[in-house]
């Protein structure tokens, strides 16, 4: 992986292929999630924000939540405002204040049990929010290739 090239992608399909080739390096990393403790707090940030775009875009905030991504929503709205992307973090934190008390279980089987019953009311309003996230008020991938440079120290292999 040659992430200088990678982070000074230009053209929007470039960054896009720089992303993939980075989040696969990081998926590896920490075996697609299972475990974190392997990589850094800017690769840990990182993660979390490929893992919300890719769910969001495959199911939406309902398989967001649903799947082992939602572990870590607190984490991602933080990690969204490193890159200020603040859109997408005020999206992902009015998907969270569905919740009870607005906290989402860590634990993938509590949390189950929680969208069994918050579900219906919840979903109507998940699929409102899918939509501003598919707007991308944000420049995700900019913003995270941005990250990746400012801390560019975390990201090379070693």
């Amino acid at each position: 992986m040659d992430i200088t090239k990678l982070i000074n992608a230009n053209d929007p399909q470039e960054k896009n292929k720089s992303i993939i080739e980075i989040d696969n390096y990081i998926c590896g990393l920490c075996k697609f999630g299972e475990n974190l403790n392997a990589l850094t707090e800017p690769q840990k940030n990182f993660f979390y924000n490929q893992e919300l775009e890719r769910e969001i875009n495959n199911g939406g905030f309902s398989q967001y939540f649903f799947n082992s991504s939602g572990n870590y929503a607190h984490e991602t709205v933080r990690s969204l405002k490193l890159i200020v992307a603040n859109k997408t973090a005020d999206i992902l934190q009015k998907a969270i204040d569905q919740f009870p008390n607005k906290l989402v279980p860590k634990d993938r089987d509590e949390r189950q049990k929680v969208l069994d019953q918050i579900g219906e009311e919840s979903n109507a309003i998940w699929n409102g929010l899918d939509q501003k996230f598919y707007a991308y008020e944000d420049d995700l991938n900019t913003l995270n290739l941005e990250y990746v440079k400012q801390n560019i120290s975390e990201f090379i292999e070693k």
